[in-house]
């Protein structure tokens, strides 16, 4: 049977269906790209949550769609399901082949430039390395969490994240450096507590309301899921999200690193990358003058 006609099906872009069955058969996850390097949207189906799991960058719910609307979390080692009906009319418009580097047990370390490279030939231990069109992947056996920009021209992907599929690279594979694992650390910025006098109830002996650990905790809560609810316009979630918190409970220092860093982890988590989070916070607090 040839490729053209596998399992009774005429497939599109053989040369793509036969990566990914080659990464199916390694035990890699994949997916298709479409134009401009990105996964297909969700179907109407399953916008919004509606099929009750989680769509594209979140964690994959109990949705049964057949189709390759979940991003990372449609990747499959399934050759069925590659080369389904559902999936078909995805490969023929497809570009590229992705993979989900975590559900194979890897991750990328995606340098993006020449100085990124540099960096990397100075610090890290040299690992299965892939040219990019612009730099290079260096792959290492373990997982950890996905990051963007940890750096000048480095980002992590791993679990909830995935890369273009560019070849089978050159070198041996080793494990996750705790070098790598350490990029992912950030801090949040110190929260600078407003004067006292701005918020000092009127009445002597009386504590600031928004010390009441549920009240707090409720709006550091929906700020979360206000931002990983974000389907569009993420910078503006998040920036509105951290306008929300501030002006509620940013000039009585009830808030701490621990809330701030809650924080910034559920923009990170769509995609932010750590300075636009801190540019966002202080954005936020000039605007409200704290």
């Amino acid at each position: 049977m040839t490729q053209a006609t596998l399992r009774g099906r005429a497939l599109p872009a053989p040369g793509l269906i036969r990566t990914v069955l080659m990464l199916a058969a390694r035990g890699i996850p994949s997916l298709p790209l479409r134009v401009g390097k990105v996964p297909f949207g969700n179907c109407p189906t399953c916008a919004g949550n509606a099929c009750g799991g989680r769509p594209n960058m979140k964690t994959p719910g109990p949705c049964q769609c057949p189709g390759v609307c979940h991003a990372w979390a449609a990747a499959t080692t399934d050759p069925a399901v590659l080369t389904s009906p559902a999936w078909t009319d995805a490969w023929r418009r497809a570009v590229a082949v992705a993979y989900h580097p975590g559900g194979a047990g890897l991750t990328v370390v995606d340098l993006d430039d020449a100085d990124a490279i540099a960096w990397a030939r100075q610090t890290l231990p040299a690992t299965r390395t892939v040219p990019t069109t612009r730099g290079e992947h260096w792959i290492y056996r373990g997982t950890m969490a996905s990051h963007n920009a940890v750096r000048s021209g480095v980002d992590i992907k791993s679990s909830m994240s995935y890369a273009r599929y560019l070849g089978p690279g050159t070198g041996p594979l080793v494990d996750l450096p705790d070098a790598v694992r350490a990029l992912a650390v950030k801090q949040p910025p110190a929260v600078r507590p407003a004067p006292r006098g701005v918020s000092m109830p009127t009445r002597s002996g009386e504590r600031c309301p928004h010390r009441t650990p549920v009240f707090l905790e409720r709006g550091i809560a929906m700020a979360e899921q206000r931002i990983t609810a974000a389907r569009s316009a993420v910078h503006a979630t998040v920036y509105g999200a951290f306008l929300a918190v501030l002006s509620t409970h940013g000039r009585c220092g009830c808030l701490t690193d621990a809330h701030v860093a809650r924080l910034f982890t559920a923009a990170q988590s769509k995609g932010e990358s750590a300075r636009h989070c801190t540019d966002a916070w202080n954005n936020a607090r000039t605007t409200l003058g704290l």
